[in-house]
């Protein structure tokens, strides 16, 4: 049996007083007779250092009470038991937390070259997440990626939407994946069936074969089978096939967690810049369905969705359930672009902005209908008819289904991040802010529950 020793001299030696060592004795010996050990042999230096260290923090402590402060091996930011799956060394936590230890996740990332696949990856490396990064196309697109984990912890492959084998391969390591895969728009070699559905349940049915514990599954908010048409007839197939997509990754894989993100905002977003670009005006004009004033948008901060997917994979609770990712205010899209112009000093006074409606105005249905057939792979502006579509359609929030605040997030406010967003883009950008040449731009208005429904009595 191995034997420990209380040694007094060494104690001594770091300058522990004589009142202070029965403190130290006795919970030494008391944790020997527990692990069955006897207390009898050599004391390691280490241990004496970490009995100063308390001792000196107990003396400075405010309330002037006195104790050995016992320090944890580890301290992860998931403390949460996970249940033991496995014997292997390889596959348990390690490290004090942070980049370069392990917490026991392994996580596969589809999408992860994406708008919101670079922040999931990055807050999945800061805890301390091995990554598996499924690419297709350049490999310089996802390289950027490698500096989201230690060496070793974040590894890349490539792979395609219609491969199982490699799917498999990209799978079967890991214990948790997240599927972000989708398109706005569809191409000559992904439709929305290709994506959306087949690819989703693919996916899926891969992660029930080869034994992972958590699927993440994003999709979007306001779907619908039969959603109501505005622009394009029959409504956006973008909504329908999202909807489509759920009930196959249920069908496939039960215990899976669906988010629904509304607009998302943020660095290279298609939702600001959208907007912002120069394509999406008629001249100077913004022409919007109905001027705006009968669509309600609720944006959603994406490092907000971001940390709303992270905090899934480490609560098991959310197994089976279904997120709403909406921000913390709801607000008229005409509201929305009327202040994206005056943070971007493109107002009424200075620049001669407009906003009208849409109906009236043919030519512009022409302009986006020219520009997915002159660039049918990737629009000018992002500027497409489904993109049109989904302009138009309200943000509905039901009330029985969770949302970020419910996975225990901290929500954006728009006002806070918008304005550094759209700096970039703002007119006469030489003149210094501080000199207050310019006006400080009015807040948006957010609409109260009874006047949106007003809007639709």
């Amino acid at each position: 049996m191995k034997k420990l020793k209380f040694d007094v001299c060494i104690l001594q030696r770091f300058g522990i007083k004589e009142q202070n060592l029965e403190f130290g004795k006795r919970d030494f010996e008391r944790k020997g007779k527990i692990c069955g050990e006897s207390t009898e042999g050599s004391l390691p230096i280490m241990a004496a250092l970490i009995v100063t260290r308390n001792v000196c923090i107990a003396k400075q402590s405010a309330n002037g009470i006195l104790g050995v402060l016992y320090p944890r091996t580890c301290n992860y930011s998931t403390d949460a038991p996970r249940p033991l799956n496995t014997t292997n060394l390889s596959a348990m936590k390690r490290g004090t937390g942070g980049r370069s230890s392990f917490n026991g996740i392994v996580a596969t990332v589809f999408g992860c070259s994406g708008f919101v696949g670079r922040y999931v990856c990055n807050k999945l490396g800061k805890s301390g997440t091995q990554m598996v990064l499924p690419y297709r196309g350049d490999e310089s697109d996802v390289m950027r990626l490698k500096v989201c984990g230690d060496l070793g912890q974040v590894l890349f492959h490539f792979y395609d939407l219609r491969d199982e084998k490699a799917i498999r391969t990209a799978c079967k390591y890991s214990n948790v994946v997240i599927n972000l895969v989708g398109r706005e728009y569809e191409t000559k070699n992904f439709k929305f069936k290709d994506v959306h559905i087949d690819g989703a349940r693919r996916i899926a049915r891969i992660c029930r074969e080869v034994g992972v514990e958590r699927l993440i599954h994003v999709s979007a908010l306001n779907v619908d089978p039969e959603p109501e048409g505005h622009i394009i007839s029959g409504g956006s197939k973008f909504l329908r096939s999202k909807r489509l997509g759920e009930q196959a990754v249920f069908e496939e894989f039960p215990k899976a967690t669906i988010i629904r993100p509304a607009d998302i905002y943020g660095s290279e977003d298609r939702f600001l810049r959208y907007y912002a670009h120069v394509w999406r005006r008629q001249i100077r004009g913004t022409p919007l369905w109905f001027s705006g004033e009968r669509t309600v948008k609720q944006p959603v901060y994406v490092s907000d969705v971001a940390q709303g997917i992270v905090n899934s994979v480490k609560d098991p609770d959310t197994a089976g359930k279904i997120y709403q990712a909406v921000g913390p205010k709801r607000y008229k899209l005409s509201e929305l672009v009327d202040w994206f112009n005056r943070l971007m000093r493109k107002d009424e006074k200075w620049w001669g902005y407009l906003r009208y409606d849409m109906r009236f105005d043919p030519t512009f249905i022409f302009k986006t209908k020219l520009t997915e057939w002159i660039c049918p792979n990737q629009p000018i502006g992002n500027l497409h008819m489904e993109r049109l579509e989904l302009e138009c359609v309200t943000d509905k929030v039901l009330e029985k289904v969770p949302t970020l605040e419910d996975l225990g997030v901290q929500l954006t406010d728009m006002e806070d991040q918008v304005p550094w967003e759209l700096r970039p883009y703002r007119a006469s950008l030489y003149y210094d802010a501080d000199l207050n040449e310019f006006e400080t731009p009015a807040p948006p208005q957010t609409i109260a529950p009874r006047d949106e429904q007003r809007l639709y009595a």
